[in-house]
């Protein structure tokens, strides 16, 4: 396919276009959901907008806002940005992998990263989860609180996996799609697109890590996904290979689902939910060993050699 935007295009025009492609495919999305829900649930275009609003008054609430996520995040998140690759003429394998495969066991590890880090994140989870603002920015809390407590809500019908069904469907909704999309959207081409605009990777990968972390729209979870969002950023970076931080993404969410398909069957009895922290000794153990496996995955990325295919427009080609 012959693209009409030349791949020379400022960082800037891309990012543009970038949020002008997801837009397109939210929309193009919301018209492919609206066919589905209504070939599936029985259900009008006029009604989609109050279960949207109010889910659990519908008896399939749940099941259609899980098809609203997934269909409307493939199309926005994987489909949209892909093909605006396509159309600024970039080769995606090259463009989104600029080093040589890296070794299985590398790209395991990543994931097992996400999973070994999560009790030294719980207590910037607590700090994050229980802050507290001045009182000229009482408003903005009261209402950052609403907004999160909302979306609890919403998560809490949708989070329903006490079966093994219900199970594969929300890792493909929580843990699969969004893995790759966001990956493709925040590292593929956000990252890269602000590093060839900076020349400073590092400014480019906490950027992204802070956009990651506001699209979510949870203020009292924003520091610990902002700092997810920066990880994810630089196993990209160092390992120049588009399915590490999609392995580790995917590690982060379906850990969580599956923690909860194990407490709401009664396998486990875990709180998933909690934002305390957790006991001292495991956060303890958790530095130790994020800190070991980092500096390892960091080492051991370095070794890997560039590809001969080189797009100079990314400047990514060293690791600092």
């Amino acid at each position: 396919m012959k693209g009409f935007i030349p791949k020379e295009t400022h960082p800037f025009y891309v990012l543009l276009l970038l949020i002008a492609f997801m837009i397109g495919g939210y929309f193009v999305g919301s018209f492919i959901f609206a066919i589905l829900a209504s070939a599936v649930f029985n259900i009008g275009i006029m009604e989609m907008p109050e279960i949207a609003t109010d889910p659990a008054s519908h008896p399939n609430g749940r099941n259609i806002m899980l098809m609203l996520q997934g269909v409307i995040q493939f199309l926005s998140f994987v489909v949209a940005p892909l093909f605006l690759l396509r159309v600024l003429k970039y080769k995606i394998d090259p463009y989104l992998n600029w080093k040589m495969p890296v070794a299985p066991l590398l790209v395991l590890l990543a994931g097992v990263l996400m999973i070994v880090i999560m009790p030294a994140n719980s207590i910037i989870i607590h700090w994050n989860a229980d802050m507290h603002f001045p009182d000229f920015l009482r408003e903005f809390e009261q209402w950052a609180r609403a907004k999160e407590d909302e979306l609890a809500e919403l998560t809490k019908m949708i989070a329903n996996f006490d079966s093994v069904p219900k199970l594969l469907v929300g890792l493909l909704v929580i843990a699969v799609i969004p893995a790759i999309g966001e990956e493709l959207v925040f590292r593929g081409i956000l990252q890269k697109q602000l590093h060839r605009w900076t020349g400073n990777p590092h400014v480019a990968i906490w950027i992204a890590g802070l956009v990651f972390a506001a699209i979510h729209v949870q203020f009292f979870g924003f520091v610990p996904r902002a700092i997810l969002g920066a990880l994810f950023g630089y196993l990209y970076f160092w390992s120049g290979r588009i399915s590490v931080p999609i392995v580790a993404h995917f590690f982060n969410n379906g850990f969580t689902v599956f923690m909860l398909y194990l407490q709401q069957t009664g396998a486990a009895d875990i709180d998933v939910e909690s934002t305390d922290p957790m006991e001292w000794y495991s956060i303890l153990i958790s530095v130790i060993l994020s800190a070991g496996l980092l500096y390892y995955l960091y080492n051991e990325f370095r070794k890997v050699p560039p590809r001969t295919e080189a797009i100079p427009e990314t400047a990514v080609d060293s690791v600092v």
